[in-house]
């Protein structure tokens, strides 16, 4: 890493410049802020696909608080291995490592709830935390062989996959805008009026705000969401006055359960989460140090998303990712010391362990909740039409992109139970429309070779 930034410590000549350099310790006073914001940009995006997945399986308030509780630490924790690498396999320069020693800041990803909603409503939340611990090898050999491996994923089959990922997304959001499914309220005025209060106010401050108030939009909303809620008598408080100061939330909470289905289709997304992090990490090489990301980066950020998506999973929570609005920072700011990442990290931990943190949260009002992030799914949709677009609609393309979205949008949709008659293969090919669109994406792509000058397309892809 020696002619990284810009030979680093070598050149600073004031420790407050620390804060533009990958080495070094500015001082504290400076490093916090600087770390905190990167919280407050993510820390809703973090946790609310855990409260998807609560709702859906319908977990009560100490179960969610849990869940909560360790997706704040695995991702700082994760966000920590990314900062300061371990060689795994010894002190060979040539061969991969845990992390790639750049400022990326992990957390929840999105990309995984809508099949983290199949498996949990046919298996609970043991076969999704069994699905996600195996399926994570996957991306562990991505990373381990990312060099031959890249090509095999063009923009045109993850922007595929991200469409079927954002369609199966604001699914749920509207059902959350609304109330929740099953609730007594559904559909209610205040629920909708709740909805709309949140994702104007996030609106708004996407229009108009700078700097961190538009990175923060999320956070914005949903504390302008609870306040009118407050108002309107849908808080309960109940979970808040039940829950501690102080907490260890205690591995395998929920235990795990290992159904081949539900290893398969979390393997598939794994895949996407991966070029996830490799979109992510050029981004940040590139807006702070203006070069593309070195392979050992590259790798060593797959093999940490990995090793924190395995984590998670012993930890009761859901898969991790790089998250690309942090990156967002980074390129505005140009702060990439990794001791100022670190104090964030450290802070994401620390909340961790409060379980009134979680609390809050986790009595958040179904509609505040559906009014945040169904503005997110909405962008990850856009975010495949972007990627599809830059792929440009060749003919060859275009056939790729029908036989996929047919076949995994269409076929993959059908009700439960069509494909009983069928061999098992089929069942679960057919089982998660998310899964079938990455399978036969790469597949397809496999088949019907892309022109030499396609190959030489980057990936950028951004799902939170």
């Amino acid at each position: 890493m020696a002619n990284t930034a810009v030979d680093d410590t070598a050149v600073v000549q004031n420790r407050s410049e620390l804060v533009y350099s990958l080495y070094g310790r500015p001082p504290f006073w400076e490093a916090f802020p600087l770390g905190l914001q990167h919280v407050l940009a993510m820390f809703t995006s973090n946790l609310a696909p855990c409260f998807i997945l609560a709702g859906v399986v319908g977990l009560g308030s100490g179960d969610r608080i849990i869940m909560v509780q360790c997706a704040m630490i695995v991702s700082g924790i994760t966000t920590f291995f990314q900062l300061y690498p371990i060689r795994i396999f010894g002190r060979n320069e040539n061969l991969p490592r845990l992390g790639a020693e750049l400022p990326i800041v992990m957390g929840t990803s999105f990309a995984f709830v809508p099949t983290a909603i199949t498996v949990g409503t046919a298996y609970g939340v043991p076969g999704v935390l069994g699905g996600a611990f195996l399926g994570s090898i996957v991306e562990f050999i991505m990373g381990f062989f990312i060099k031959p491996l890249k090509r095999f994923f063009p923009p045109l089959v993850i922007g595929a996959v991200l469409i079927a990922i954002g369609i199966n997304l604001l699914r749920a959001g509207t059902n959350y805008f609304l109330g929740g499914v099953g609730r007594p309220d559904f559909g209610s005025v205040q629920n909708i009026t709740l909805g709309f209060i949140t994702f104007i106010t996030i609106l708004i401050c996407q229009r108009f705000g700078k700097g961190l108030v538009n990175l923060s939009s999320l956070l914005i909303g949903i504390i302008v969401g609870y306040i009118f809620a407050l108002f309107m008598g849908k808080l309960d408080w109940t979970a808040f006055h039940n829950a501690g100061w102080v907490a260890i939330p205690r591995p395998f909470h929920f235990g795990m359960e290992f159904h081949l289905d539900a290893v398969l289709t979390f393997a598939a997304l794994y895949i996407v989460s991966g070029l996830e992090t490799i979109g992510n990490t050029s981004g940040i090489t590139v807006a702070a140090f203006n070069r593309e990301a070195t392979t050992k980066e590259t790798s060593g950020a797959i093999m940490a998303d990995s090793f924190g998506s395995m984590l998670a999973a012993v930890c009761n929570t859901l898969p991790n990712t790089a998250f690309g609005q942090n990156a967002g920072i980074v390129a505005m700011t140009r702060v990439v010391n990794k001791f100022c990442i670190a104090t964030g990290a450290a802070t994401l931990i620390l909340c961790g362990f409060v379980p009134k943190v979680g609390a809050i949260f986790s009595m958040m009002p179904d509609s505040v909740l559906g009014g945040a992030v169904i503005s997110v799914f909405a962008m990850i949709t856009i975010n495949g039409i972007k990627l599809i677009a830059k792929s440009g609609f060749s003919h060859r393309n275009t056939i790729v992109l029908c036989a996929t979205l047919a076949m995994g949008m269409g076929l993959g949709t059908a009700s439960p139970g069509s494909y009983e008659a069928m061999p098992v293969i089929f069942q679960y090919l057919f089982k998660d429309s998310v899964a079938t669109v990455c399978i036969i994406g790469i597949f397809l792509n496999i088949i019907f070779p892309a022109d030499p000058e396609q190959h030489k397309q980057s990936t950028v892809i951004e799902i939170d």
